[in-house]
């Protein structure tokens, strides 16, 4: 479903990504882990066209989306839950959920993806009338995931989905990412929780210094010594 093939990129004369290479298949549940400032984020922000690579090429469903616009982007399919939630803080968390719903494809389908995922976040349909930043950090978690499923995406990408979150909301949203997994939509998911977004995953890639160091099985990266020493503290 989407391949990168050897991408760097960066910001303005920084590079930050050194010939990444990826691909997620349709229906998988795909983490790049790594430390603080590896480029896990930048990977994700290239994906959405946020930052255009300086070299290699990213596909999607087949077609080549490496120059392309982030709103086409987004049309194609491709949804980002960013880091620290970005919600409209103002806006009702109902006008969010309809700032989700914008495409040519979720237009037609707002009130039944609007059902959907109220009925997936009941704590989000008691807020509907609130303004999000009202809620809780974890409802607001809540929200900014509800918006990007608005989109009917086909591939989510998730950033940094459990930071500054209690442990029990943590659970939580890690439990939401596997239920949009097994609904159909395709999980790319990006964390420094190491060990929450392996015990979910399908497979996983380990960035380290804006490179893949690693990848294979979840379990398989959760039985490795390197990772269980530098990311898990056993």
């Amino acid at each position: 479903m989407l391949k990168l093939n050897n991408v760097t990129a960066g910001y303005g004369s920084t590079t930050i990504l050194h010939g990444i290479s990826l691909d997620v298949n349709e229906g998988e549940i795909v983490t790049i882990v790594g430390g603080n400032g590896a480029g896990k984020s930048t990977t994700l922000r290239t994906i959405s066209s946020l930052i255009n690579p300086t070299s290699g090429s990213i596909e999607f469903e087949g077609r080549d989306i490496t120059k392309m616009a982030a709103h086409k982007v987004v049309e194609l399919g491709i949804t980002m839950v960013p880091e620290a939630r970005q919600l409209f803080p103002e806006m009702t968390v109902l006008e969010n959920l309809q700032m989700g719903s914008f495409t040519k494809v979720a237009r037609p389908r707002y009130k039944e993806k609007l059902d959907e995922v109220l009925t997936l976040f009941p704590r989000v349909a008691e807020r509907l009338s609130q303004e999000a930043q009202s809620l809780s950090g974890g409802e607001q978690q809540m929200v900014a995931i509800a918006r990007g499923m608005m989109s009917c995406p086909k591939l989510m990408l998730f950033d940094e989905p459990s930071l500054g979150l209690a442990p029990i909301v943590v659970t939580q949203v890690f439990d939401v990412v596997k239920k949009i997994a097994a609904s159909g939509t395709t999980v790319l998911i990006v964390e420094q929780n190491v060990f929450q977004t392996l015990q979910i995953a399908d497979r996983g890639y380990v960035i380290e210094n804006g490179e893949i160091s690693m990848n294979g099985p979840a379990q398989e990266l959760m039985g490795n010594d390197h990772i269980r020493k530098a990311y898990l503290g056993i």
